[in-house]
């Protein structure tokens, strides 16, 4: 399976199927992600960050818009839209409101497995239009 296949079945199976246990399928044990300058290390921890976004936007589904891999498969970047409801994202009340955040992911993949994930979000932006609505 080509790297970007894997990063997409890793949206697919742990974000859009709402699954974080499936997280073992696609990432290493030892699966490092850094976001909004914290660092998330293990794969215990890293499946409750992607459990805490689940709990706090309903009907959550993330859009790949594109993803590409460098030349041996070793890093994958993907932009993607994350879309849903807001359940109390950010530390706001949980108003049902429709909400739309851009991301860029950069993954680190090695032996079929995500490695470390650089990841960036438009939280800034989301956080102000969940409050101006």
């Amino acid at each position: 399976m080509r790297s970007t296949e894997i990063v997409r079945a890793f949206w697919d199976d742990v974000w859009n199927a709402h699954e974080a246990d499936a997280l073992g399928r696609f990432a290493a044990a030892d699966i490092v992600i850094e976001a909004g300058g914290q660092k998330i290390s293990g794969i215990d921890d890293v499946e409750h960050w992607v459990q805490q976004f689940l709990d706090h936007v309903n009907d959550l589904h993330i859009n790949p818009l594109e993803s590409f891999q460098n030349e041996d498969g070793t890093r994958v970047t993907s932009r993607w839209v994350l879309t849903g409801t807001n359940n109390g994202i950010l530390g706001t009340e949980p108003d049902g409101k429709p909400i739309a955040m851009t991301g860029t992911a950069v993954w680190s993949v090695a032996d079929g497995k995500l490695q470390h994930g650089w990841v960036e979000q438009a939280s800034f932006e989301l956080y102000h239009s969940l409050l101006t609505k």
